[in-house]
């Protein structure tokens, strides 16, 4: 009996533990199951925002919280209730997309393959072709009697009054036959029969004068251009209607891309499924040709105009031999016609990242002259400039239509300038330590700065108040004193009515997710919010505004972060230092972050006692173009000491014990983790990397060759770079996390990576595979597997 009761005594003593134990793991309100729930809960608007083309209505993609998907939703510009469209209003949708007559009283359009023209004041739209084939690319031509479009690969023009279409190009792949020829013998004996015998002659020259007026009597067709096994892009129109440009495209025959296998599938099957190439494989070349209508001939540009385009990059240069036998190849944008067709400029970029060249184009002789070159030893990018993907940036003509502008990171930062093409003067319109970003989209889906319609003012998105906010302003065309619009502390993304009397603003606070706004477009004025999240549940918590701090790095820079700290912090307690993805991207800011899951994790951490940290770390995005490039052919180098000094400045200034640090982050922020603690595991106790580069010569190309080149020819930096090579340094404590159907980051890296730790010897790491997850997880059950994990790692490392 008394052994009886000693065992209810154990067993209410070890329940009482564990209950405590228990209590202890979780003091949050919040859950992981809760956070990382279905993310309708928050209740944000999609930055998919437009406005109707008569300035009315606003309509934007919206979750209140009650729905499976986000769902269209319209508000008129008055602001009262918005409303969710329905099937039929969904499905009669004009599409942002379209171009305008210079009255702005007419649109041309595309939409499910075929062409619109939209009369904006009446309403009424009228449908150009209705075919199986699908017609894109509609524009008006300089005197809006017609409309071009491209369909089958071929420039058509339809003229408005008429109905009649006509055929501008005839490319055909393959090669051009060649013409029978005689050989010296067979031609002599034709010309001496022919000279013996007159029947033979009279048949001859009867038969050639057939052909000669047969041709005459023939309809004016474009030439046949043969373009072997190259794609053809980019066609149009020359304003003057004397010239047509083209761009073809010829992909390489070893153009090789990576299998990424299924092994969920529904078909019970593994299936492998084409995905990227890899970094270093052979890319696409470009030419831009030149179809003469008045000549019918087609001529292509010689790239050995442009300036510098023999140049080697420093990283090759060695001795006197600076220079490469063959020009660089390029990516050709344009050619960009001025309102009035007088001049046309091209946006070139080369194709090993390190020059961007704006030149005069002459379509007459396919003539290059220089008019800006922008060259970076690291790569060409920045706000406005590049989307990792040669992007030609936010460029235009201003009204004088001599004149373009476009952006530039010249002074350091990315800012606005105009160049007059007769004279060739330049001009900085905007300067200071912050970028010209942001949007501010009116007619179409044009993005960027932009020139009001009557001529006298930019608009444009910037960080001129600070690095952390995003203000809409507005600047007199020829540049001085900016005047800020917009006034809430965030992000105040801007949508501009077509009549520009309006503004919808997507906007934003640090713990308050993305919301709409309307207000008029004038400095100050009141804003009127339209939605709000529709979740109570997500109301209900008291999300933290983290603090923005600085600390200063062992280079004596100063680096910016986010810090999370608990209200009655423990004395030298535990910490967690997160590390945003993507390495160019911006996460130290105040408006909801892209990364909301973390934040909300951030916020469950703090509740159970621990202080994070979010740094905007060498390479991140809003900090010009020093910040940008400072990892430049070493990755893992500045962006992972940061994070060695943001844990040194934990323990000095917040008495974290410095055993007592944990790292974590998906992507970049998974390869800088898996970095942290193969050469630095003593600073960080434990780790968890999510979706991790493990070895850069496996990932893409766009991203990976601006970075650090290609591995054939600078593989000092992919070794430098890689935490595959070393691996030997690993100690403490790894959970990694992957999902098997990655096709961005490969399953295949973190495999390998797998297989050195089991060559290594390596203990105290683990590996959880997501069997149906790609790159960025859909599956809440997944996102609650993989958090509870890495809770479980650092309560148990850590606390």
């Amino acid at each position: 009996m008394r052994k009886l009761n000693f065992f209810f005594l154990f067993l209410i003593i070890t329940l009482s533990i564990s209950t405590l134990l228990t209590a202890q793991e979780n003091k949050s309100e919040l859950t992981i199951e809760k956070i990382m729930q279905d993310p309708k809960w928050i209740g944000d608007v999609s930055s998919d925002i437009w406005w109707s083309d008569d300035s009315k209505y606003i309509y934007f993609k919206w979750n209140p919280g009650d729905a499976d998907d986000d769902s269209i939703y319209v508000v008129s510009r008055n602001g009262d209730e918005p409303r969710r469209l329905t099937p039929e209003e969904r499905k009669n949708l004009i599409p942002q997309e379209g171009d305008y007559t210079k009255d702005k009283l007419r649109k041309v359009y595309e939409k499910d393959g075929d062409i619109f023209i939209l009369d904006i004041p009446a309403g009424t739209i009228k449908q150009v072709t209705n075919t199986t084939a699908r017609e894109s690319s509609p524009a008006f031509t300089l005197d809006e009697k017609r409309i071009t479009y491209v369909m089958d690969s071929n420039l058509y023009e339809w003229n408005i009054e008429t109905g009649t279409v006509k055929q501008l190009t005839n490319f055909i792949a393959g090669h051009k036959p060649k013409k029978a020829s005689l050989t010296g013998q067979e031609e002599w004996l034709q010309n001496e029969e022919l000279s013996l015998e007159q029947v033979l002659k009279k048949r001859n020259d009867k038969l050639e004068k057939y052909k000669e007026n047969r041709d005459s009597l023939k309809a004016d067709r474009p030439l046949k251009i043969y373009v072997g096994d190259n794609s053809v892009d980019n066609i149009q129109l020359s304003p003057d209607e004397k010239f047509i440009t083209f761009q073809t495209i010829d992909y390489p025959a070893d153009f090789k891309r990576t299998n990424v296998p299924h092994y969920v599938d529904k078909s019970g099957y593994v299936v492998d499924k084409s995905a990227r190439p890899k970094v270093g494989s052979p890319e696409p070349t470009y030419e831009l040709g030149v179809y003469n209508i008045e000549k019918d001939t087609v001529y292509y540009t010689d790239t050995r105009q442009i300036p510098g385009i023999f140049d080697k990059p420093g990283f090759k240069k060695s001795n006197d031999d600076d220079k490469y036998n063959d020009p660089r190849e390029v990516v050709f944008h344009g050619p960009y016609f001025s309102n009035d067709g007088k001049y046309a400029y091209l946006i070139i970029r080369s194709q090993d990242n390190k020059d961007r060249w704006i030149m005069y184009f002459d379509p007459a002789v396919a003539g290059l002259t220089l008019l800006d070159r922008q060259n970076d030893e690291a790569w060409i990018g920045g706000p406005g400039i590049d989307d990792w993907n040669y992007a030609p940036g936010f460029h235009g003509w201003l009204p004088d239509n001599q004149t373009i502008w476009f952006q530039s990171e010249e002074s350091g930062y990315s800012h606005l300038y105009t160049l007059n093409v007769e004279t060739g003067k330049k001009t900085q319109l905007t300067s200071g330590n912050f970028e010209v970003s942001g949007t501010s989209r009116s007619r179409g889906a044009h993005d960027g700065p932009r020139i009001s319609d009557d001529g006298k003012w930019w608009y444009f998105v910037s960080s001129e108040e600070s690095p952390f906010v995003r203000h809409f302003y507005r600047m007199p065309l020829n540049g001085g004193k900016t005047e800020k619009i917009t006034f809430m502390d965030g992000n105040n993304q801007v949508m501009m009515s077509p009549d520009e009397s309006m503004l919808a603003i997507r906007y934003s606070y640090s713990n308050k997710p993305w919301q709409l706004y309307i207000m008029e477009n004038k400095p100050g004025a009141p804003a009127k919010q339209v939605t709000f999240p529709g979740n109570e549940e997500f109301q209900s918590y008291n999300w933290r505004d983290p603090e923005i701090v600085w600390f200063e790095a062992g280079d004596g820079v100063k680096v910016p972060a986010r810090l999370y700290r608990p209200e009655t912090p423990e004395q030298n307690g535990p910490a967690v230092i997160f590390v945003h993805g993507a390495g160019y991207l911006q996460n130290v800011h105040k408006w909801w972050s892209g990364y909301f899951r973390e934040y909300m994790f951030h916020n469950f951490l703090v509740d159970n006692g621990f202080t994070v940290l979010d740094i905007d770390y060498r390479a991140s995005a809003g900090y010009g173009r020093d910040w940008r490039t400072a990892i430049y052919r070493h990755m893992g180098s500045k962006d992972l000491s940061d994070q060695v000094d943001g844990a040194e400045f934990l323990v000095s200034q917040y008495g974290i014990d410095p055993g007592r640090i944990g790292i974590y982050g998906g992507s970049y922020g998974g390869f800088i983790t898996l970095f942290a603690m193969f050469t630095e595991p003593h600073v960080f106790k434990s780790g968890a990397a999510l979706r991790s580069v493990t070895d850069w010569a496996h990932y893409n190309h766009e991203y990976t060759s601006d970075i650090l080149n290609t591995p054939a020819e600078d593989s000092v930096a992919y070794r430098q770079s890689s935490p595959i090579y070393f691996a030997e340094g690993f100690k403490g404590n790894l959970l990694m996390c992957h999902g098997i159907v990655d096709d961005n980051v490969h399953f295949q890296d973190i495999v390998r990576l797998t297989q050195r730790f089991i060559e290594l010897g390596k203990e105290n790491w683990e590996l959880a595979v997501y069997p149906v997850e790609s790159h960025g997880f859909v599956e809440p059950s997944s996102w609650i597997d993989e958090y509870k994990r890495i809770y479980k790692l650092f309560s148990k490392t850590l606390k």
